[in-house]
């Protein structure tokens, strides 16, 4: 499997003045370290990282001569542009247990005939060794029909990797269309009837 390669290097400034520089302010913790250590990123590398394995991606952070392994843990963005102002890296060795919550993706909703989906919920906490987890969860509903409800039987984890949610958890579940057609038009409705 190809290693993601995050750069990270001291931050010697002020959060604001390292965006200005191209760079994302961050921090480095974890198991191996004693204090939290303040750094950067480069935002181009950084981008290209979020986009391709989203917020929760396994890393190899370059710092300093060491190369450490670990998990994006906490991505805080700004409100408005959704730009990432701050980054936080768990380092941990691979073998590490640790319980973290997974998004869950939804592909082939639009070959979905006369349905849609609801999702009831849209991450999964598991449980497994750091190195085993995923980035996301993905589920296929592009062949699902009216009433299958999506629950942790679809999802394609590696065995050793646990599910802590409940059992029977309902992550999303696959209803007609005109259910929501007809609620769009019972407050088309009221709101005519309002302007009237």
């Amino acid at each position: 499997m190809e290693e993601t390669i995050l750069d990270a290097v001291d931050r010697n400034m002020k959060p604001k003045k390292c965006r200005e520089a191209g760079f994302t302010p961050g921090v480095l913790y974890g198991e191996s370290v004693t204090n939290a250590i303040s750094v950067q990123f480069e935002t181009a590398a950084l981008k290209k990282v979020l986009a391709a394995h989203g917020s929760n991606a396994k890393v190899w952070v370059n710092y300093g001569s060491n190369k450490k392994f670990g998990i994006i843990r906490e991505v805080q963005r700004q409100p408005v542009s959704a730009r990432v102002i701050h980054l936080a890296v768990y380092l941990v060795s691979q073998e590490h247990e640790l319980r973290m919550k997974i998004p869950i993706l939804f592909e082939g909703q639009e070959n979905l005939k006369n349905a849609l989906l609801q999702v009831y919920k849209a991450e999964v906490e598991v449980f497994g060794k750091a190195h085993l987890m995923p980035d996301a969860v993905v589920i296929d509903i592009s062949t699902m029909a009216v009433g299958d409800v999506i629950t942790s039987i679809n999802f394609n984890l590696d065995k050793q990797v646990k599910i802590t949610d409940n059992k029977d958890e309902v992550y999303g579940i696959i209803i007609p269309q005109r259910v929501l057609t007809e609620e769009t038009e019972a407050v088309r409705e009221t709101v005519t009837e309002t302007e009237a």
